[in-house]
């Protein structure tokens, strides 16, 4: 008698996290895992300016502001590309091939290794003219320079960096992804006053500062990214011309998308600059505030990119759409509790940087009324998360540069009859179409992909 043989069966793949339980769970604990890191960095960055201010020269401010608006435009590329690493690493994770996501997740940090490097060597001959191009003039720009000629080598760094977290996130580890920026974050609190005032370094101080804290960034991210996760491989060529394609098809639009905004910030620094040191001190201390007072935001849009994706590649179209509504759910809570609390805070907040004069009234201005903006500004960026994981980056990349051109004419058609306050209303009321706009594109591009698979189900059980 011959015994009857069965095929083995294979294990089943192993889907990601994401794609079971609670969407709204899984948005708030990427979300405040993702804001605790991001906290400590925007802090950090506060109280860089905080230090400088302290010193006792507006120029010294203004040189910050100016030079982050340019350092803004690496960081914006980072941002995008890490964005590509993500979606890619956490789709193939979500179809349960660890294997194909392992060789994407070593590609992308090459690709965006090398992007970073090449940007900075094309900028930095270029420092002096592009910070002028802004505004800048004489010590102001001279001051700038020196900083920027310290930071912007690191660029590489960062870009590994959050790259790293991109791809933590894409695991659905919060917790190890927000370890990389906190210590970030806390390596930079410790050193500045240490550099600064310590040793008397001045705005170097706090530049060194700033390029140390990213090799901290480094290290923390590998550790959790190989000895934890075992998610790198080091890619071969053929690989590396495999993954370039998919990579660039998300990252190209995403970075552009990125980009938009520092041009927008370039295009109000420039407005700011007619009005003197002052109006762009005031300026550059409420581009510290607004990352620490929208930190939700700035993680949301970044975190919830995992869990869309993740998702998406398990074909769950039901999870996406609960996972945007409760995002935008987020966004308004957060901004209206943190609109609250700079109007209520305003007078304080401007006497802290020992603002006075005109830079005194934009930081108040900017707490009592333009803060309320950020409630579009959240809604855009939940639309672009869901354009990058799902395949429709272009219409993010379309609406982030409408809001850095079309977006902030506001600020400047307002400038000659309401000065400095104008430029600042400017850029809030700049917004609102955006978000409005970005939603609603948001939720039609979801019922495309709907209806899609609905009729892919019915073709097969028709054939």
């Amino acid at each position: 008698m011959t015994q009857k043989m069965t095929p083995q069966t294979a294990p089943a793949p192993q889907l990601g996290k994401f794609v079971t339980g609670s969407t709204m769970r899984h948005v708030l604990t990427m979300t405040a895992t993702g804001s605790i890191g991001l906290v400590a960095v925007f802090i950090v960055d506060l109280l860089n300016l905080f230090y400088i201010s302290r010193l006792g020269q507006q120029a010294l401010a203004a040189a910050v502001g100016y030079a982050s608006t340019l350092l803004f435009f690496i960081t914006s590329l980072c941002i995008g590309l890490s964005i590509a690493a993500t979606a890619l690493t956490s789709r193939a994770l979500g179809k349960g091939d660890r294997a194909q996501a392992v060789q994407l997740a070593g590609a992308s940090l090459v690709i965006m290794g090398g992007a970073a490097l090449l940007v900075t060597l094309l900028m930095w001959p270029f420092l002096h003219p592009l910070l002028e191009l802004l505004g800048a003039r004489g010590e102001t720009a001279d001051l700038a320079t020196g900083f920027l000629r310290i930071v912007l080598p690191s660029s590489p760094l960062l870009a590994l960096g959050m790259g790293l977290v991109g791809l933590l996130r894409a695991t659905g580890d919060a917790k190890r992804s927000m370890y990389v920026t906190l210590t970030a974050g806390l390596a930079v609190a410790v050193l500045d006053p240490l550099f600064i005032f310590g040793f008397g370094w001045g705005l170097h101080g706090a530049a060194w500062a700033t390029a140390l804290a990213r090799i901290v960034m480094l290290a923390i991210g590998f550790n959790a990214l190989i000895r934890i996760h075992h998610l790198f491989a080091w890619p071969s060529a053929a690989v590396l011309r495999q993954t370039l394609t998919p990579f660039m098809a998300i990252g190209l639009p995403a970075v552009l998308t990125q980009v938009a905004t520092p041009v927008g910030n370039a295009v109000v620094t420039a407005a700011m600059a007619r009005f003197g040191d002052d109006a762009v001190a005031g300026w550059a201390v409420v581009g510290r505030i607004i990352p620490v007072a929208f930190v939700v935001l700035f993680a949301l849009s970044g975190s919830v990119g995992a869990v869309l994706g993740q998702n998406y590649g398990a074909k769950r179209f039901d999870r996406v759409r609960s996972a945007i509504v409760d995002s935008l759910k987020l966004t308004l809570y957060w901004v209206t509790g943190a609109w609250a609390v700079l109007a209520l805070f305003s007078g304080p907040i401007a006497n802290a940087f020992g603002a006075s004069g005109q830079a005194h009234e934009l930081i108040v201005f900017f707490c009592l009324f333009v803060s309320a903006s950020f409630i579009f500004n959240g809604a855009l960026f939940v639309a672009n998360a869901t354009f990058n994981n799902l395949g429709y980056a272009f219409y993010s990349t379309a609406l982030n540069w409408g809001r850095a051109t079309l977006g902030v004419a506001p600020a400047w058609l307002a400038a000659p009859y309401f000065g400095a306050k104008g430029v600042l209303a400017g850029y809030g009321l700049g917004v609102v179409v955006f978000g409005v706009v970005g939603v609603w594109l948001c939720f039609r591009v979801l019922a495309k992909l709907e209806t899609g698979q609905r009729l892919e189900i019915d073709t097969m059980r028709t054939s």
